[in-house]
């Protein structure tokens, strides 16, 4: 069958891998130059299934006031006038009670288990490297309050095949030695050993020369303006290429696999899928002192911060503004990044050297993406994965194919939701 993936992130190339191996003829659609260019470019790097705990959730709810009025807070929400934006934060709340918030936790851990599972067979069947480590992953806390309202979410998460284990601050210096001069601050912290990390702009790079390989073509430099719709199928996708003119791309069936765009591409078919550009930050700079720096990656859970070893060098990401589709970096969400690095890593890496980044991560009130069918017979989804893109892109993408040639997925997820 003839499948167009519409999306070259990690969502979309991975979705084209395993596709391919199943023998599916594959065209992947992009409008930047090369793969990984936008939202996997420069994320969080970590592979962690211990991360399922969604923002919706009744301490989010509790905290989300505060949060609104701090330039610091780790959420910021500016709905203006967009009445999407307004529907989705009504979502969100909904999604703030202990049943929802359990139940999407059962679901993300599920998907997370069986994707990091595939990212390891994949790993061994290819001997891709993208600089992984596969030491763990350290959520640290700084709050004797966070702390203790972690520990019933990691039990969650432990009965469910997570395993999460409960340390001291002195254990949790003692398995990571660059947080000797954070100790004062630690309260606590919980460990995930069978948790992973790694650079997915690299990972996707070399998963695309996989494909190419295998016979995947990619059409870069094609911005894709709309989805038409024929006698319940998808007819054609729109699209206009480097040179400005316009093309009609056909297949038999359809992914969309466009990250926050995919929202406004569904719109018109009448397919609301709740998504809002949740805009996240990182900063990469060299390691400055190798005994100061960390070797595992590590969460600060209150400050909604990741901590990535990425070679020689350091990644930290996240926050998430939630104010459309506005790219440009804030100065102020950058300082705060560097501030906490300071705080709690001051020799760490070379500060001078940093460089910024932001992206647009696509989020759904409840954290779980949309992975299957659509109403239109041909359309597939992959895409509102939200911070957890990088975890779940290979369980994803592999249960995407399965549902494409009939099969059924193996996580307990709920799959084909539109």
């Amino acid at each position: 069958m003839r499948v167009l993936v519409l999306g070259a992130g990690v969502i979309g190339v991975t979705t084209a891998f395993y596709l391919s191996r199943r023998g599916h003829l594959v065209t992947v659609v992009d409008r930047r130059a090369d793969v990984a260019a936008e939202t996997s470019y420069a994320n969080g790097g970590q592979i962690s299934v211990s991360h399922a705990e969604p923002w919706a959730n009744p301490q989010t709810l509790r905290r989300l006031l505060r949060w609104l009025t701090r330039s610091e807070s780790p959420l910021r929400f500016h709905p203006g006038m967009d009445i999407w934006r307004w529907l989705w934060g009504v979502q969100f709340l909904r999604e703030c009670t202990p049943a929802r918030t359990a139940a999407n936790i059962r679901h993300l851990v599920a998907l997370g288990l069986y994707s990091r599972a595939a990212l390891q067979a994949l790993r061994a069947e290819t001997g891709i490297d993208y600089a992984q480590r596969t030491r763990g992953i350290l959520h640290i806390y700084t709050s004797a309050r966070e702390f203790e309202r972690a520990q019933a979410p990691a039990r969650l998460m432990s009965e469910l095949g997570c395993e999460r284990r409960l340390l001291s601050a002195d254990e949790a210096v003692a398995l990571e030695p660059a947080l000797r001069a954070a100790r004062p601050l630690l309260a606590g912290a919980t460990y995930t050993p069978a948790d992973e990390s790694g650079d997915a702009h690299a990972f996707t790079q070399a998963l695309a020369r996989l494909c190419r390989a295998s016979g995947v073509e990619f059409r870069m430099h094609h911005h894709i303006t709309a989805l038409r719709a024929q006698a319940g199928r998808i007819d054609h996708v729109e699209a206009i290429d480097a040179h400005g003119a316009y093309t009609a791309l056909r297949a038999d069936a359809y992914v969309l696999a466009l990250g926050s765009d995919s929202a406004l591409l569904a719109r018109p078919l009448g397919l609301h899928l709740a998504i809002q550009p949740a805009k996240g930050y990182s900063i990469t700079m060299p390691v400055k002192n190798a005994d100061a720096a960390w070797h595992l990656a590590l969460t600060d859970d209150e400050h909604k911060l990741v901590f990535s070893r990425l070679g020689e060098r350091l990644r930290i990401a996240g926050m998430a503004d939630l104010c459309g589709y506005d790219r440009r970096l804030d100065p102020q969400r950058c300082a705060a990044l560097l501030r906490r690095v300071a705080t709690l890593f001051p020799e760490a890496g070379e500060h001078t050297q940093a460089q910024y980044w932001c992206g647009l991560r696509p989020a759904t009130p409840s954290n779980l993406p949309y992975i299957g069918r659509s109403r239109y017979r041909n359309l597939y989804l992959n895409t509102g994965h939200g911070t957890l893109g990088w975890t779940h892109a290979c369980g994803s993408a592999r249960a995407l194919a399965d549902i494409i040639d009939g099969r059924k997925p193996e996580p307990d997820f709920p799959f084909d939701r539109v």
